[in-house]
């Protein structure tokens, strides 16, 4: 490690010297620049971005953002939309928490807000679903408020650059760290300064500094990390808490009519609130065969046609679908299942979960 990185110890963690500078002017020559929610000052597109890009890759927003942006082009478009059709548009992008939020989020700055989205990260955060990261991402992106983001990507890279010991599992030190961004900003940036910094830190993380086999050659602050200096990128950050990851069996009732036109509809019903894809459409869940088989008649239990199981993987969770078919004569009401008919060509109109959407998708 070089002598360079000693300058400043706010408390117990010595701070690198040169570390913005080197990362705002890496950013400018060798980050990336042709994203579409880049060179905007617009809150909205840049809110949208952040919100998207929580947990999901970029290559997968790019299909997103735009297509958002059409239906929704502004803050009061995307407040006025009704939550089927935000969710719709969502569907398949998961997380779907993020875009009941951010219809939420939406209509808050427009009732609240008179359609403007507030310039200070303080009162962003007040927002729902805009947490503390993402609201100063927006400030500094927007409004060139001299704040640091620290999301898990900018987590992996400060404590590596740091050697920061403490375990991120808890709120201390999580409020440390935060601290130790603070005092890594750049002193006195112009905006532009904080567009790059800010877009350095994403692009650092995301890049360079990954989570496994880190590209530290390719580094523009290698020569001020004490975990590289030290060869310990593997042991940070230091996290000692995992969630444990929890199976579970599904079975799903999955109903199909044939009307004249020889085009089926499916048998839906929205996903209650809270849980799993709560406000999704689903065929009905039950959590065994014998539960479903006792939701019919014995006339159409016995018409029953077990499907090939699904597994899909959430994020503390592995889910196993057993789809059951059962083909309904004309659009029948199925008893007292709450639920709506919905035409295959309709399916797009609704927001369903990736699996759901594709397992109906081979059926239609």
């Amino acid at each position: 490690m070089s002598a360079e990185a000693i300058a400043v110890d706010p408390g117990r963690v010595a701070l690198p010297m040169g570390f913005a500078p080197r990362l705002i002017e890496w950013q400018r020559h060798s980050g990336r620049s042709g994203l579409p929610w880049q060179n905007t000052r617009d809150p909205y597109r840049v809110w949208l971005s952040e919100v998207m890009l929580q947990q999901t890759q970029v290559s997968t927003v790019l299909s997103y953002y735009p297509r958002f942006l059409e239906r929704f082009p502004d803050v009061r478009a995307l407040a006025a939309a009704s939550p089927d059709d935000v969710m719709a548009l969502w569907s398949g992008l998961g997380y779907y928490s993020r875009a009941r939020n951010l219809h939420r989020c939406a209509q808050a700055v427009v009732e609240h807000h008179r359609g403007v989205f507030p310039d200070s990260a303080e009162q962003l955060e007040t927002l729902p679903g805009i947490g503390a990261s993402t609201a100063a991402a927006i400030a500094a992106f927007c409004h060139g408020q001299r704040i640091s983001i620290l999301d898990g990507n900018v987590r992996r890279v400060l404590s590596r650059v740091l050697a920061f010991e403490g375990d991120l599992a808890q709120a201390g030190p999580q409020r440390e760290l935060w601290a130790l961004a603070q005092a890594l900003l750049p002193h006195a940036p112009a905006p532009e300064d904080m567009t790059a910094y800010t877009q350095g830190l994403m692009d650092l993380g995301a890049t360079v500094c990954q989570r496994t086999k880190p590209l530290c050659g390719r580094c523009p602050v290698q020569s001020v990390c004490v975990a590289h200096g030290t060869a310990q990128t593997a042991r940070f950050p230091v996290k000692t808490r995992r969630v444990a990851r929890r199976f579970e069996n599904w079975w799903l009732l999955v109903m199909r009519a044939t009307v004249a036109d020889g085009r089926p509809s499916f048998w839906l019903e929205r996903r209650p609130a809270p849980g799993i894809w709560a406000g999704l459409y689903c065929p009905p869940v039950y959590t065994d065969e014998a539960a479903l088989q006792s939701a019919l008649s014995p006339a159409f239990a016995q018409r029953l046609h077990p499907l090939e199981p699904v597994s899909h993987s959430l994020t503390h969770r592995e889910l196993r679908l057993h789809p059951l078919l059962l083909d309904v004569p004309g659009e029948q009401a199925p008893g007292d299942l709450q639920g709506q008919w919905v035409a295959a060509e309709a399916l797009t109109g609704h927001g369903l979960p990736t699996p759901v959407r594709q397992l109906l998708a081979t059926l239609s």
